[in-house]
């Protein structure tokens, strides 16, 4: 349960009573009242905004109506303190046995707690990596692949119906270059001495089986066949072996997705065709000239008449192009063809996880979707920003051209799939990230993955200690028996304040879910390990705090139910990156 919807009634409560003691007219509107955390935690548990926005429409003072609602919200008996600051504002102070007895909400939801209704079972179409077929994924891909999946999890855990979908760039001129690429492999193959890569082509050896694969199934035949036809065998065995190889990368990231879409079946299904055609009777596509690039001198530009499309109607910044100087399409003719899909098959929510270099690419998509769907989608990019590679401090050189740029797969087979996970995580998308190797395998504060996972591991060290502690013998310490422990005897500020943390957890989750933003969830968890740490820390200073107390059975199974909720709520945590809690370090 989010417990700010709890109080968010309460406070609601308290100003239908002034409604009705005329204090307020019964028709106020009530919508913009908010209910949360305080910024500043001494001013205590909740806050409300309910004086500063109904004075006005009220015909108050803000502090003269946070009197009077500050009265109610006393009267109600849920709060020790009821105070009014600055212009208005009114903070409360929730009584200890309200978080005490909520700890049993947790024991009984388990990695379940978090869950929200929020999404109502919305259609969400969450498209991600989407990686050219050309190679295996390079460290570049990593973050938006572990962004795009966490954030379809988040999704998932607010009650959104997500549909996880890459798109198979298997069209364009790289497509080319890679049965190019791929047929000069299978000449090597064949025995031919190739020498050096000629410039333009893939230099990489990850090719090298494609064209042993080739000559096995075709010898020779392909020398003499017509290039047409000798490109498609080529295009199709390369393309397949480039997706076994990327689905490879995204399974030891843990990444599965339900749909690959196919740019070149889109084109070869008419689709693009029909779209501009629908874009066309409504006239916003036109054939026009654009202004000469920023940075162009009239001598250097030669304006061309181009198929446009009136991207300016939707706030975008010019008209864009759709088709080339040739009269091919562009990237964004089938873009808009393959967004007027997502929608038609059901997803008004569309989210797009992009690279870096796509940041001025966004604004023709949302003004394309709006125009395509008319109105009846939302856009919303996402951009993942540069991974920069370090070791101890100092940045890892790669080179495309030479074939040594840093894949996934040798990332994750250094330091395992949790802390890359974590770590991609552990900053927001659009902000640059450092990932240094040695930082990310550190056992210290500092490697947030690492501390996180240990607290987990303590959790689990500790129950595993008091079911062998003979002092315990024949006490049951089940979820349910925890549930009904004697909660009340929490009242020491670090065991309040670590279920305080706990208990902010499903606004957490409805605020990331809204916002597409997965790394709070990652910010989150490293907090209530920070707050686990500090009350065990205090439990070596203060021995009547630590987690097992023998000889005060109750005071220990309220502590144990403690941790145990704590345990569950960063395994949940953890469940929506995609890392798995460790129960023991080693």
């Amino acid at each position: 349960m989010n417990i700010f919807s709890h109080f968010e009634e309460i406070v609601s409560e308290a100003l239908k009573s002034l409604q009705s003691a005329g204090t307020l007219s019964a028709d106020l509107d009530l919508a913009r009242v908010a209910v949360e955390p305080p910024r500043d935690p001494s001013h205590g548990d909740i806050a409300t905004n309910a004086a500063m926005v109904l004075a006005k429409p009220a015909g108050l003072k803000p502090r003269d109506l946070a009197g009077h609602v500050s009265a109610a919200l006393k009267a109600s008996g849920h709060f020790t303190k009821v105070d009014v600051a600055g212009p208005g504002f009114i903070n409360m102070t929730v009584r200890d046995s309200f978080w005490q007895t909520r700890l049993a909400d947790v024991l009984a939801a388990r990695t379940a707690y978090g869950v929200s209704e929020m999404g109502k079972g919305q259609k969400v179409n969450v498209e991600y990596v989407s990686a050219n077929p050309t190679g295996p994924m390079h460290v570049g891909h990593t973050r938006g692949a572990v962004f795009g999946d966490a954030l379809a999890n988040l999704l998932e855990k607010a009650s959104f119906d997500v549909c996880r979908e890459y798109y198979i760039n298997d069209a364009g001129g790289q497509i080319g270059v890679l049965a190019d690429s791929a047929f000069l492999r299978y000449r090597e193959a064949l025995g031919e001495n190739i020498g050096e890569i000629p410039e333009g082509l893939y230099p990489g050896d990850y090719l090298v089986p494609v064209g042993r694969a080739l000559a096995a199934d075709h010898g020779d035949t392909l020398l003499s066949m017509d290039t047409s036809e000798r490109n498609e065998i080529v295009r199709a065995a390369a393309v397949g072996a480039m997706m076994d190889l990327i689905r490879g990368d995204l399974d030891a990231l843990g990444i599965e997705h339900e749909v690959f879409f196919s740019e070149r079946e889109l084109h070869q299904s008419g689709k693009i065709d029909t779209t501009l055609k629908q874009l066309q009777n409504k006239d916003l596509i036109y054939v026009g000239v654009l202004e000469p690039p920023k940075g162009k001198t009239p001598d250097d530009w030669e304006p061309k008449p181009q198929t446009l499309f009136r991207s300016t109607n939707f706030g975008d910044d010019v008209d864009r192009a759709l088709k080339k100087s040739d009269g091919s399409w562009t990237y964004f003719a089938p873009d808009i063809a393959y967004h007027l899909d997502k929608y038609q098959r059901g997803y008004t929510h569309l989210i797009d996880v992009w690279g870096a270099d796509h940041g001025g690419y966004v604004k023709r998509m949302k003004s394309a979707v709006e125009a395509v769907t008319e109105g009846g989608a939302d856009l919303d990019v996402k951009i993942c920003q540069l991974v920069r590679l370090m070791r101890n401090g100092e940045p890892i050189k790669m080179s495309k051209r030479a074939g040594t740029f840093v894949t996934l797969r040798d990332v994750v087979d250094e330091v395992g799939r949790d802390a890359v996970r974590f770590m991609m995580l552990y900053r927001k998308n659009d902000a640059p990230l450092d990932f240094d190797f040695a930082k990310v395998t550190e056992q210290s504060k500092d490697n947030p993955v690492f501390y996180v996972q240990y607290a987990n591991a303590r959790i689990h060290s500790v129950l595993r200690n008091a079911a062998a502690d003979a002092g315990l013998t024949g006490v049951d310490i089940s979820d349910g028996a925890l549930a009904m422990a004697d909660l009340v005897s929490l009242s020491d500020e670090a065991e309040l304040g670590l279920i305080k943390h706990m208990l902010q957890y499903p606004r957490m989750i409805e605020a990331a879910a809204e916002a597409h933003e997965p790394h709070r969830v990652a910010f989150y968890l490293f907090e209530l390990a920070s707050s686990f740490h500090a009350l065990w820390n205090k439990g070596k200073d203060h021995p009547e705090l630590r987690f097992i107390v023998p000889e005060q059975r109750d005071v220990t199974l309220a502590r144990l139910a403690l941790i145990r909720a704590t345990g569950y709520v960063i395994a949940s945590g953890l469940g929506v990156l995609g890392v798995e809690p460790i129960e023991e370090m080693r």
